[in-house]
């Protein structure tokens, strides 16, 4: 490939939520970036509800409302979160606060008080969000920040050296000091830099689909399980099904009605009739993982670096998780001030999180296998999910209240997401990282305090404050995607 003027800090693949995340990040820091996108048009019906609806975890959460971008989704506040999480009041039916393999966890059995770092009037732990919506608050901040966004250019080429990389997209040829893929499960990234992607192959193959039905009345609300597998209608016409055929269905062919018919009788056992398939999408339980996050100056984040089965929503909270903290990380890299192997902490940090969720994903495939073994073992863990240890273990996962970076400290706040303080003038910590600076938060007014922060070689801004509740702490610093990188007690 021939080389061309170096152009941008930063190309990334892929304008999803990932991608364009990151893109904000490093351009908050000044860097500039390019995002490319295949796709010349963003638009999908699988991206509107109800097919577009995610749930969105703490970690996610945190990270839109610690740039301000959660008051500019309009969706989660228009559609109530179904697993809301909260105590039951008296007189009313138990609430799910959500679920594991489709099993659900009680909220009048989940033990808050074992997350005292989850402070009252924090922003909420689970959030229903649609994807179409996403993209487009997270193009326009990224537009707003000067990032350039191209669609319509495929990565089709890579070649890097030690100074950075080329990159061909269709007629598009552009230099950039780093590269990363977000550009999804069959990302062109990932497969042109020969990423060694080592995992498990898929059990079943799913189908989502938008019909209409000769009985509108079957088959049924909700999710039941089968011999073959599994059928949800989350609304009417509105289907996810689950056969268990070691994913054969989901072979690239266009899903017609004859065919999503032929799956629907033989998975339900019933002889249903498709009058009209509307839309229709499949995919698999495969779960696999980047065994490295970086080659180079290339790396990967999102679906590019990890996929697994839908189950749960996870797959997007982990990708916003890599992003926020890839971000700061990569800008210090590019802008020199990034201390010795703070890159290195990217794939350190966020590898082991994607394994356990991959794990995650492949537990409830177990237990929702059409066979007795699964069924007796599922039946076990529902009894344990309807205790008070097994319903806050369960929402502690789902949730991400539980996320934890292992900084080589055993303080209990150390290598968490800060606690959101609320300050004596009425702000709350929150508020004070939209700039995507690092922050060593003085509770104290120890002289002390900035020399002993100075060591951990991130560049903060000093806010001095008097919180509602401080845990007896002298001082915290926090790092820029929110994470406590270091603190002292009083």
């Amino acid at each position: 490939m021939q080389a061309t003027q170096m152009q941008y800090d930063a190309v990334i693949a892929g304008a999803g939520p990932v991608g364009l995340f990151l893109s904000c990040e490093l351009a908050l820091a000044g860097c500039s970036v390019l995002v490319l996108e295949r796709d010349a048009d963003p638009d999908s019906p699988f991206k509107h509800l109800p097919f577009g609806i995610r749930g969105l975890s703490a970690p996610a959460i945190d990270a839109l409302y610690r740039r301000g971008l959660l008051g500019e989704l309009e969706v989660p506040r228009r559609l109530k979160n179904p697993f809301g999480g909260g105590s039951t009041q008296a007189g009313r039916a138990p609430r799910q606060a959500g679920h594991f393999a489709g099993i659900g966890f009680q909220a009048e059995r989940i033990d808050a008080s074992r997350w005292p770092w989850r402070l009252p009037g924090s922003p909420p732990a689970s959030l229903i969000a649609e994807m179409a919506e996403l993209e487009i608050v997270l193009a326009r901040r990224a537009q707003a920040l000067g990032v350039a966004i191209r669609r319509g250019y495929a990565v089709s080429g890579i070649a890097q050296d030690a100074d950075g990389v080329d990159v061909q997209a269709g007629a598009l040829q552009v230099r950039a000091r780093w590269l990363v893929g977000c550009d999804g499960a069959r990302s062109s990234v990932r497969k042109l830099c020969g990423f060694d992607f080592a995992g498990t192959d898929p059990e079943f193959t799913g189908y989502s689909a938008r019909v209409e039905l000769a009985d509108p009345s079957l088959p049924g609300p909700g999710r039941q399980l089968t011999p073959r597998g599994m059928v949800f209608q989350s609304q009417p016409g509105y289907l996810a099904i689950q056969e268990f055929d070691g994913g054969a269905g989901h072979d690239g062919t266009p899903v017609t009605r004859e065919r999503l018919q032929e799956v629907l009788r033989r998975v339900s056992g019933s002889d249903l009739t498709v009058t009209t398939l509307h839309a229709a999408s499949t995919w698999t339980d495969r779960a696999r993982q980047a065994t490295r996050y970086r080659q180079g100056r290339v790396l990967l984040a999102g679906d590019a670096a990890h996929i697994h089965a839908p189950l749960g929503g996870q797959g997007l909270n982990l990708g916003i998780g890599d992003a926020m903290n890839l971000g700061w990380k990569l800008a210090a890299t590019m802008k020199g001030t990034a201390a010795a192997g703070l890159l290195d902490t990217y794939e350190a940090e966020r590898h082991p999180i994607g394994g356990k969720v991959l794990d995650w994903s492949r537990a409830q495939v177990v237990l929702m296998r059409p066979d007795p073994a699964s069924r007796a073992l599922r039946a076990i863990v529902e009894d344990l999910m309807d205790t008070a240890d097994g319903a806050t273990y369960m929402a502690g996962r789902v949730w991400g209240v539980e996320t934890h970076y292992d900084l080589g400290d055993d303080h209990p706040l150390i290598g968490r997401s800060a606690p959101d303080f609320e300050f004596a003038d009425g702000s709350r910590l929150g508020q004070h990282m939209h700039d995507g600076r690092a922050i060593l938060l003085d509770f104290s007014g120890d002289a002390t305090t900035q020399g002993q922060a100075a060591a951990y070689g991130l560049a903060f801004k000093h806010v001095k404050a008097q919180a509602r509740e401080d845990f007896g702490l002298r001082a915290l610093l926090i790092r820029p995607d929110g994470f406590i990188a270091a603190a002292w007690d009083l």
